[in-house]
């Protein structure tokens, strides 16, 4: 039998096989995540843990837990995980990908549109009571259809928006690391760029304050990667002197966001709680894959979704 420490109660009742496998399960209840003691005190008990994006997973705390040999995110992602300082003491770490394509790829074209029709300004409008008459120059947007969009990173989620961008008639480019355009390029090209990357050494502030620069004046940026790929300074600075049109984003940095940080100050700007795989179907389809992994590690055998 095993203890494995799961950061937060989870939809679904994938947990139950955990418990039915004869391990000992350990949740996490209150509802905030564990404070940074807590999560050391459990984890070190733990022979596997079960973490969210939000949960940091470094050297010190692997340090401090001896038993543990496996970890699942609960994420598509491991950047909170010091991946290397896992495989070093031979813990095994896995994600949850695939099940979450569609319902991220939702929110970001949900997030396009939001932002190019102006949706949150006019449902304000509505409950403030500013909507008196129906004025023709009033609330203007900007079209969707026949937009080119420009979708940085061209894995699964990055196909499925240019999936649904094809069925509103834009134009499509992308930019990856072996195919599509380069990224200066698109930036320039498009009306809309859509961020789809992992968060890495080499994408951390990937668009800055140039990047910025080279958008079109009348662009939007849409973020539904990680928080840390946009420099959020820059973004702010970029939307308060008009450099872009406006930006939404599904992800910050951190998470969650403070709420007097300053980015939340700046004009024609959508955050959201990162809600990109806030389905009932896809939150529990996350949790039966991070326990997939984990019975599989604690079965000594390889995770079937282990990070790459």
């Amino acid at each position: 039998m095993a203890r494995v420490f799961i950061t937060r109660r989870l939809p679904g009742d994938a947990v139950d096989r955990l418990a039915a496998a004869g391990h000992e399960v350990d949740v996490w209840r209150e509802p905030s995540p564990p404070p940074a003691e807590a999560l050391r005190e459990h984890t070190a008990q733990a022979d596997a843990l079960l973490c969210m994006l939000t949960d940091p997973i470094d050297s010190d705390l692997l340090e401090a837990a001896p038993r543990l040999r496996a970890i699942a995110n609960y994420a598509v992602g491991s950047d909170n995980i010091d991946v290397d300082a896992a495989r070093a003491r031979r813990i095994a770490v896995g994600v949850t990908p695939g099940v979450l394509t569609d319902a991220t790829a939702d929110i970001a074209f949900a997030l396009l549109l939001a932002i190019a029709r102006r949706l949150p300004e006019g449902e304000a409008a509505v409950r403030n009571g500013e909507w008196t008459t129906w004025e023709p120059d009033w609330l203007l947007g900007r079209d969707v259809h026949g937009a080119t969009l420009g979708i940085v990173g061209r894995g699964r989620i990055g196909d499925a928006v240019a999936r649904r961008a094809e069925g509103f008639g834009m134009t499509v480019v992308h930019h990856s690391r072996s195919s599509g355009i380069p990224l200066d390029k698109l930036l320039e090209e498009a009306d809309f760029v859509s961020l789809h990357v992992p968060l890495t050494p080499e994408t951390r502030h990937l668009i800055d304050a140039a990047a910025l620069a080279r958008m079109q004046p009348t662009a939007y940026l849409v973020n539904t990667a990680r928080g840390g790929v946009v420099d959020q300074d820059a973004l702010a600075a970029a939307l308060h002197d008009g450099t872009i049109a406006g930006a939404a984003l599904d992800v910050t940095d951190p998470e969650p966001l403070p709420p007097d940080d300053p980015l939340l100050a700046a004009p024609n700007l959508i955050v959201l709680p990162h809600l990109g795989s806030a389905t009932h179907d896809t939150r529990r389809a996350m949790a039966e894959l991070a326990v997939d992994n984990l019975l599989a590690a604690l079965d000594g055998k390889p995770m079937p979704n282990p990070a790459s």
